[in-house]
């Protein structure tokens, strides 16, 4: 039914039995990894359901058009954000509301004119198809504005979701969901959907996505190596392999356009590699650097890792605070020093 989408058969059996039946939850919510095509099946549903597929897929947030228009916004004060809120909808019977400004938030905005359109009926047919894209993104002020609607939506409303890890969300938006579980795809998989798209350099795009056609996808290589020099120069400082002025330097190169965010995700992919080379378990998946990485192996432990990926996280959590990047990572490398 969903011609094209790869991988995640049970949960796409799942929504065609639905659409089939017609016996369809009024709230859905999609878990899973990044990038492994959560909100893509959610617009094959809503086509299946609706009719116009090449009008609800101008919805899809990957687009050319869609990146630039989500990135000039973060530009904007956050007054103008809030007097237009951000969605997409090509087909009006199909609305997307996706994660919005520099902080990439689903805003309380957002869920007010959500709340305001859900009581409109269908242009056609009986459904309307809302999709908040990354719901965990929520803040705290949205997320309670949603269980309202959730408590009570018009008959005419299929609200879905998509969430990373869905214990992310409030209990109670858990409870008044049908919760299905996305995973990785299988390399078998990811090679089919790779030669399906016709992909340059695929089978290194298959080992650093994970497992995720929409990383492997949309991976720019000449950024990733970038980002993955800059990277690799904090982990040799840290574990000691390199003085930390060799750091230094690199941290003043540091591009200020570029998300924290996007330097911490390959840092979490060098530091995994490092853990399969002390273990001898697993894939590296950045293999041509693995001397490089197997210097390090040897001058740190599992508990100098675990630390690692503490910190890491730490840094994650206060990413909505916008804090500096060469700073934070100057820190980062001081602290695993001492480690």
């Amino acid at each position: 039914m969903f011609d094209g989408f790869y991988g995640n058969s049970d949960v796409v059996d799942t929504l065609a039995q639905m659409i089939r039946y017609d016996r369809i939850p009024q709230t859905v919510l999609l878990s899973g990894p990044e990038g492994i095509g959560k909100a893509t099946l959610v617009r094959r549903f809503a086509a299946q359901l609706l009719g116009h597929a090449d009008q609800i897929e101008k919805d899809d947030l990957s687009l050319p058009d869609n990146t630039t228009l989500i990135a000039e916004r973060e530009k904007l004060p956050s007054d103008k954000r809030a007097e237009d809120p951000l969605l997409f909808a090509s087909h009006l019977d199909f609305v997307t509301f996706p994660p919005d400004g520099p902080l990439r938030q689903i805003s309380i905005q957002q869920i007010r004119l959500l709340k305001d359109r859900a009581q409109f009926g269908p242009l056609k047919g009986k459904y309307r198809v809302f999709l908040i894209d990354h719901l965990d993104r929520a803040n705290e002020q949205a997320a309670n504005s949603l269980l309202k609607i959730l408590e009570e939506p018009p008959s005419h409303l299929l609200l879905f979701a998509t969430a990373e890890n869905a214990y992310d969300l409030l209990p109670t938006i858990r409870s008044r969901s049908l919760i299905l579980t996305m995973s990785r795809l299988t390399p078998e998989e990811m090679e089919a959907f790779a030669k399906s798209r016709s992909l340059p350099s695929a089978t290194r795009r298959i080992a650093l996505s994970s497992g995720s056609p929409g990383v492997a996808f949309n991976l720019d290589l000449e950024t990733y190596d970038k980002r993955r020099a800059a990277m690799l120069a904090l982990l040799q400082a840290a574990s000691g392999v390199q003085p930390f002025a060799a750091w230094a330097r690199v941290s003043e190169s540091l591009g200020r356009t570029d998300k924290l965010e996007n330097h911490l995700q390959v840092l979490y992919l060098l530091i995994e590699d490092i853990l399969h080379l002390q273990h001898g378990t697993g894939e590296v998946r950045n293999s041509d650097i693995r001397r490089e990485l197997d210097a390090i192996s040897q001058k740190v432990g599992f508990d100098w890792l675990r630390i690692a990926v503490k910190k890491i996280d730490e840094l994650v959590e206060f990413l909505r605070r916008n804090i500096q990047k060469s700073i934070a990572l100057d820190a980062l490398v001081v602290e695993l020093r001492s480690a």
